[in-house]
């Protein structure tokens, strides 16, 4: 007994020691793609927690919050949040506000239902307050997006991940700490349409076009960022065309039907919320008058913000600010490894831009709408392919650049500095 005791849990009773399993260090690398995803999207979201209650700190009292207000509120109600709850709370307006001047205000037609209405279910459901519940349910969508972005780039850009190992994993990082990244944890809409951006690229993709149908009709209903997609489906048909013609098969009819449902929903998705405000207020431009009141000069008209913001902000300097912007988004989409890409992805990014450019005033939310450009988070980390501890350390270098610059953001735009004529 006392031999047999002797040898332990190392040894058999009548045999030789049996090997003990060394204990191996926890190593994320062994994790599964998922939940490395999951990993670096906490990582990230935590970070972006510190840099709100520090922010909040400094907060003063604003129509929204309190002085130096706790997270939820900092998260729930700021800026636009505010809006949001309206509707989730209220819903739209009947008829458009107008002023003593005749101009229509600033009202809750500016914004899209969808992502309300889903917090208001689940505060429905579990009687929590839209400041707790809006920014959970924005946290998981993010969740959600990262492991769709994951896929996208692993589907759709086969090339780019080929030369660069690691590509989609870099990807979700770059996403994650992108500087105006804490939005997928506050009361507003980018985790969804994040989630729904990428899901629509991956169904393309995939050529699961009853899936992209549905995602694009929901992403029309949850930022106006619908009809770049067209551009999208219009470039998957043409490769999808090339295919038949060189392989001399013949397209089949349910792809055939398949894409042009997603074409016509593309569309349809673009200008859908447009023709409901107009058709519940009996004003057929009601989005249109509704989006000048936010504008520092009251048109809609397509690029007409280039002209007089830059003004204001560098004077003289302004067409030159303006250039080099230029020089930069075409810089990006001209990149060897941004070609690398796959054609939808590159073809989203190019369009969105596009599109941004046309229907965006430049300015602080600008910087909000660029997260949805997500492909070209994974040509940035393409830039450097090898060596492997070369691609690394550059995907770090502006990891760490942009977490600065989210600390800039967080500090200089979403911190409200009274007064300012804020909230209105």
């Amino acid at each position: 007994m006392t031999g047999a005791g002797a040898r332990g849990a190392g040894a058999g009773a009548d045999g030789p020691p049996v090997p003990v399993p060394a204990v191996r260090p926890l190593d994320a690398r062994t994790w599964p793609w998922w939940a490395q995803a999951l990993g670096v999207y906490a990582a990230a979201r935590a970070f972006s927690a510190v840099v709100l209650l520090v922010v909040a700190r400094h907060q003063a009292a604003t129509g929204w919050t309190g002085a130096a207000p706790g997270y939820a509120d900092y998260a729930g109600l700021m800026w636009d949040a505010t809006w949001y709850r309206r509707i989730a709370e209220g819903g739209y307006p009947a008829t458009l506000p107008v002023g003593a001047d005749g101009l229509v205000q600033q009202n809750e037609w500016a914004f899209f239902p969808l992502y309300p209405l889903l917090v208001r279910g689940v505060m429905a459901v579990t009687g929590g307050s839209w400041a707790v519940v809006a920014p959970t349910v924005s946290l998981l969508l993010g969740a959600g997006a990262v492991l769709l972005v994951h896929r996208t780039v692993v589907r759709g850009a086969p090339r780019a991940v080929a030369a660069r190992p690691g590509l989609p994993l870099a990807t979700v990082l770059l996403v994650s700490v992108f500087p105006t990244s804490v939005v997928l944890q506050v009361g507003y809409t980018e985790a969804l349409a994040l989630l729904l951006v990428a899901a629509s690229l991956l169904a393309v993709v995939t050529r699961r076009y009853g899936w992209a149908c549905l995602a694009v009709l929901a992403l029309g209903f949850t930022r106006a960022v619908a009809l770049p997609m067209a551009v999208v489906v219009a470039v998957h048909a043409l490769v999808r065309w090339r295919e038949w013609r060189a392989t001399g098969q013949r397209p089949p009819g349910r792809d055939v039907l398949g894409l042009g449902a997603l074409a016509l929903t593309s569309v349809v998705s673009g200008f859908a919320w447009l023709v409901v405000c107009g058709w519940v207020t009996g004003v057929p431009d009601a989005y249109l008058l509704t989006q000048e009141a936010w504008r520092g000069s009251p048109t809609t008209a397509p690029f007409a913000g280039w002209a007089y913001v830059p003004q204001f902000w560098f004077g003289s300097a302004a067409p030159w600010v303006v250039l080099a912007a230029a020089v930069v988004v075409v810089g990006s989409l001209v990149a060897p490894s941004t070609w690398r890409l796959g054609r939808e992805l590159h073809a989203w990014s190019a369009a969105y831009l596009l599109y941004l450019a046309a229907a965006v005033e430049p300015g602080s939310s600008l910087a909000r709408f660029l997260l949805l450009a997500f492909p070209l988070g994974a040509a940035t980390a393409g830039v450097v392919t090898r060596p492997r501890a070369g691609r690394w350390a550059w995907t770090a270098a502006v990891a760490v650049l942009m977490l600065v610059l989210q600390v800039v953001w967080v500090w200089w735009i979403w911190r409200l500095v009274p007064p300012s004529g804020w909230p209105p």
